[in-house]
């Protein structure tokens, strides 16, 4: 919310109120069957204190959003950003289906067709609203293991049946110290048993201060792992505001100091060569890379240094955008990975069909995509940012395995 006017939060409460006054007339229609006035007047007050309380608290948190502890300022967002679209898309919903039903019953008058809607209109916009809730409350932390098999003819034959592990956008402030749920994400990758663990960016969401307590958490990862990592758009600090340039380079040191302290080789715009039975493959990492407005710190070239002579190539870049902007076609890189969208946490799935309103934003924005033999993943994300909850997308842990043609 921080970052929004005043003007525009307002917009939004106007909005919002404008939307459910709309469907208290929907719900009066079907609150008039109830012949206890009792009842059918508290439903109407619990009503619209609910939708008075959820405007006060986000003006009142826009207002004083700098007076609040950056901790608790984390916190209060996102419960007012999952109560927001739990309230707000429902009724959207409902209020639509009344307007249809209103016209039907106009053009095509019917007795008692307007009640008959209304019950539609309430159904359709409760079914959205228990989706949305088991998003929240269940789905945000079912994790889900996707696996990839890929086969490639310039793999070394030393690394046939290499196991890797990628992760992504953990965004640890979000998880609020609940240490016990990241723990069950790590169980589950030490048991995969990866050979190689790669996480492509956004470890927190703006502070270092997010970390407290993540240390032992992180210790739990299997020692026989070696564990890779580049950093993600959030790990600059660039979204908040510092008292000194002092001040954000010192929490930016912080958060690289994290990754030494649990044996991650943080790659910087770098690489470095995995040896096996004297054939070698290289892993190159680079800092964040996207379009504007997110900043281009990743400088692919000073990456790809010392790396001419390895045959096969894996890639660890944050954005997606990145993999047609400068690898594919420009470079010989074989599997390029990635994070960033989320898959915007919710998607529909039919069969093996996905789709999300992200990919009017990202052309490549979840899961397996191939260029010319030129590979890249992208993976869904293992936390969450913004709104509290996935829709039909899952938090994930990948699997991948790679052979020799």
């Amino acid at each position: 919310m921080k970052s929004y006017s005043l003007f525009t939060i307002i917009l939004l409460c106007l909005a919002i109120f404008v939307v459910d006054l709309l469907a208290f007339y929907g719900l009066k229609s079907i609150t008039s069957l109830i012949p206890s006035n009792i009842l059918r007047n508290s439903i109407h007050i619990l009503f619209w204190f609910f939708t008075l309380g959820l405007i006060g608290a986000i003006i009142s948190l826009k207002i004083t959003l700098d007076d609040i502890q950056p901790k608790r300022k984390q916190l209060l967002i996102s419960s007012l950003y999952g109560l927001t679209i739990s309230s707000f898309i429902p009724k959207i919903i409902f209020v639509v289906v009344m307007a249809i039903s209103i016209f039907t019953n106009f053009v095509f008058p019917k007795k008692d067709m307007l009640v008959i809607i209304s019950f539609i209109g309430l159904f359709a916009g409760f079914l959205p609203f228990f989706v949305i809730v088991y998003g929240i409350f269940k789905a945000r932390y079912n994790f889900k293991v996707h696996e990839v098999k890929l086969t490639f003819p310039h793999l070394p034959e030393a690394f046939n049946g290499l196991k890797v592990v990628q992760i992504s956008d953990l965004h640890l402030g979000s998880f609020n110290h609940r240490f016990h749920i990241l723990e069950r994400a790590i169980k589950r990758i030490n048991q995969l048993e990866p050979d190689l663990l790669f996480f492509t960016g956004d470890l927190v969401n703006n502070y270092a201060w997010e970390l407290r307590g993540w240390r032992k958490a992180f210790r739990h990862f299997s020692p026989e792992i070696k564990k890779y990592a580049i950093l993600g758009n959030h790990d600059y600090g660039d979204y908040s505001q510092w008292k000194s340039k002092k001040d954000k380079q010192e929490n930016f040191n912080a958060i690289k100091q994290f990754y030494a302290e649990n044996n991650f080789k943080l790659l910087l715009n770098e690489s470095e060569n995995i040896e096996k039975e004297n054939q070698k493959i290289a892993i190159i990492g680079v800092e964040n890379w996207g379009h504007p407005p997110f900043k281009q710190y990743g400088d692919l070239q000073k990456a790809l240094q010392n790396t001419e002579d390895i045959p096969f190539k894996i890639l660890l870049s944050h954005d997606p955008s990145h993999w047609n902007a400068q690898v594919t076609d420009q470079t010989n890189i074989a599997l390029t990975l990635s994070g960033h969208t989320h898959g915007m946490q919710a998607a529909f799935k039919l069969k093996n069909k996905e789709w999300s309103p992200i990919k009017y934003k990202y052309k490549q924005w979840a899961g397996l995509y191939n260029h010319n033999q030129q590979y890249l993943y992208v993976n869904r994300g293992l936390g969450w940012l913004g709104f509290p909850g996935r829709l039909g997308m899952r938090p994930e842990i990948t699997l991948i395995e790679f052979k020799k043609a």
